[in-house]
């Protein structure tokens, strides 16, 4: 039975090279699969989902206010496609997630979510908030501070390298912008304690 999963964590935890991997596990049983990211994340290079570890895979991408149900119902007149993989999941708006679950329900297709649970502010994205409501499953994708314990938070660096505490929610960037941090230590690193 086809199911709507949301795989999250914090940056630098792996969520793209599980997406490839179980992409590859699909394809190399003689599956198609449909891979999709946000439009607008070209840190890869545009439509095409990368890990930190090399490895990559070219992908289809959606862009704000885009009916996900139509793209998938319009692919899978084409392909048969057995599982559709979405990176940058927390990018989704709250009617594309509900498209995705429609897209679950009625073309029953697996559709696995990978991405952030939290700003770097600690609030939900609102596509993450809507996963998190509405997944048939959901698994965490645990990293970990430099203390060792899990990081559940990150920080994004100002120029200076400090944490910054305002400013877009949005601002795409990796290792030189975003820290990964447990709770406690992002709250020293904000000025909360």
């Amino acid at each position: 039975m086809a199911k709507l999963y949301f795989h999250y964590s914090t940056m630098n935890a792996g969520k793209s090279t599980l997406l490839l991997q179980a992409s590859h596990n699909y394809r190399e049983g003689g599956m198609a699969t449909y891979l999709i990211t946000a439009q607008f994340d070209h840190r890869a290079g545009e439509g095409r989902i990368a890990s930190r570890i090399g490895i990559g895979e070219p992908a289809d991408t959606f862009g704000p206010g885009e009916n996900l149900f139509d793209k998938l119902k319009s692919r899978f007149t084409n392909d048969k496609i057995a599982c559709v993989f979405i990176d940058e999941a927390q990018f989704l708006s709250k009617e594309q997630v509900w498209q995705l679950a429609c897209a679950v329900d009625d073309l029953g297709v697996p559709v696995m979510c990978y991405g952030l649970r939290v700003d770097f502010q600690g609030n939900l994205f609102p596509g993450s908030a809507a996963l998190l409501a509405w997944a048939d499953e959901m698994r965490e994708v645990r990293t970990i501070c430099f203390c060792g314990k899990k990081a559940t938070m990150v920080i994004r660096r100002g120029p200076d390298g400090s944490a910054l505490r305002q400013g877009e929610q949005v601002q795409i960037g990796g290792n030189e912008t975003y820290v990964s941090l447990c709770r406690r230590h992002w709250r020293e690193a904000v000025g909360d304690v």
